[in-house]
């Protein structure tokens, strides 16, 4: 599933005579493949100036680089590491290594489980080897960027797959084959359980669908067990259709990724696991399927949470906020030091950024410090809306405690967080990341279509930092 990436202290032209095909940049020229002295050819990308490359920049060069030697039906390729230390762009040995790796990785991936294979085979690199790399720090960072790049595929492979294909049952024993093998304890409750615990919104949300719910726990100890641990809660609706308030047509294709929050805590705690990050993490995933039948939740019906606060639903298709609700509250029991929400929550926080960064929520200013510079360092962008207390009274229900619907059309994103900061209650350092932007790969960033795996990687460089 996963090409080989090499590291050489051996020259390009060794390589080449194996009959690999180099990469090369330059700041100005013609693209395309060249054949220069001897019999082999050369693959060459104009960068345009090096001087104002950036962390960004350098990462779409490396994945362009992969998707159009593949397209050239290059096999194995080689790549000069001294071309990418630009002057603009200060990385560590460790910092480069682990960023070629990561960004390979990513660009060779593509979703390909029901396609026939064509008699030429797909188009992909079988070997990249990483010529003129000296020092233990480039080598680790390599390891380290192998492991994350890994570990965002697989999430964007679950979070791709049909929703037939993955239900809350099959994302739960997902979960399990994640971090077989790896010092992580996981434990699934089964709707019964679900009930016992009073998870009243999660049992609600679930209710139309023949495909019971589950909610998945995932706890990793890297450290001592008096340690207070980092509690990641994701969204794992396997497929939205809105419910009774069904979504139109073209709104549902696509939400299948409705789980990619859920996806994305998975294998951020395998990356965290198998990078031996020196962390108390738990990752928990509330997993339900959202569909309108004669047993589905309704517009006016009142759900009882967890917390015992009551959610008056005035839209079937505000789900995601309400299963959250009960996750958030669960969370409480490890009593953590921070408590960080991933979901693919709203369109408004898509109309409000685009598709280039996900929307951040947080009242701490440090965390918002903490996350934006996280997200530079990681391409994995962020960017802060207001989670001020002034919204609530949008979010108040007449009926319920709290309303999962604003009275208003606006600021839809911001209600959202609001909403589930209702549940958090003060009871620890909370932050929300609504994905929903980032749910998808875009043209430009050289990635194939399908899930972007927003998240991990941010998640990873937040651990490390705390």
């Amino acid at each position: 599933m996963y090409m080989n990436i090499d590291v050489s202290k051996k020259e390009v032209s060794w390589w080449k005579n194996k009959g690999m095909t180099p990469i090369c940049f330059s700041e100005e020229g013609n693209e395309g493949i060249f054949r220069e002295k001897g019999t082999r050819e050369t693959l060459f990308f104009v960068t345009g100036k090096k001087k104002s490359m950036t962390r960004r920049t350098v990462a779409l060069l490396a994945r362009r680089a992969v998707r159009e030697a593949a397209l050239k039906k290059c096999k194995d390729i080689v790549f000069d590491v001294r071309q990418f230390r630009f002057p603009s762009v200060f990385m560590s040995e460790r910092e480069l290594g682990e960023w070629l790796a990561i960004n390979f990785l990513m660009a060779d991936f593509s979703f390909r489980d029901f396609l026939s294979q064509p008699k030429e085979g797909f188009l992909e690199i079988r070997t990249i080897v990483l010529a003129h790399a000296t020092g233990k720090d480039f080598l680790s960072g390599v390891k380290r960027g192998i492991i994350i790049g890994e570990e965002v595929n697989r999430s964007r492979y679950i979070s791709t797959m049909p929703g037939g294909e993955m239900t809350p049952k099959l994302l739960a024993k997902h979960a399990r084959q994640s971090v077989k093998g790896l010092p992580v304890r996981v434990t699934v409750f089964d709707e019964r359980e679900i009930k016992r615990q009073k998870m009243g919104g999660i049992v609600g949300v679930g209710s139309g669908s023949h495909e019971k719910p589950r909610f998945i726990i995932l706890e990793y100890l890297g450290t001592t067990k008096k340690e207070q641990p980092i509690v990641l809660v994701g969204k794992g609706v396997t497929f939205d259709t809105g419910g009774i308030n069904l979504k139109p047509s073209d709104a549902l294709l696509g939400m299948n990724m409705d789980m990619s929050g859920g996806a994305a805590v998975i294998h951020t705690i395998a990356a965290a696991a198998r990078l031996r990050i020196r962390k108390n993490i738990i990752a928990l995933v509330p997993a339900v399927e959202n569909m309108p039948s004669g047993s589905s939740y309704r517009p006016g019906d009142i759900l009882r949470s967890m917390s015992g606060k009551t959610i008056e639903v005035l839209n079937t298709d505000a789900e995601g906020r309400i299963i959250l609700a009960d996750a958030l509250h669960y969370a409480k029991r490890y009593r953590p030091k921070l408590v960080v929400d991933v979901a693919t929550l709203t369109g408004a926080a898509l109309v409000a950024l685009g598709e280039r960064a996900s929307a951040l929520f947080t009242e701490d200013e440090s965390l918002e410090k903490l996350f934006r510079e996280a997200g530079e360092e990681s391409n994995d962008p962020v960017w802060p809306l207001p989670l001020w207390d002034e919204y609530a009274e949008d979010i108040k229900g007449v009926f319920g405690d709290v309303a999962n619907m604003s009275k208003t059309p606006w600021g839809g994103a911001i209600t959202a967080a609001v909403f589930l900061k209702q549940f958090v209650d003060h009871a620890y350092p909370f932050v929300h990341l609504d994905i929903a932007p980032r749910m998808t790969t875009l043209q430009s960033e050289f990635l194939s279509k399908g899930s972007a795996g927003a998240s991990i990687q941010l998640l990873l460089k937040v651990l490390e930092k705390l």
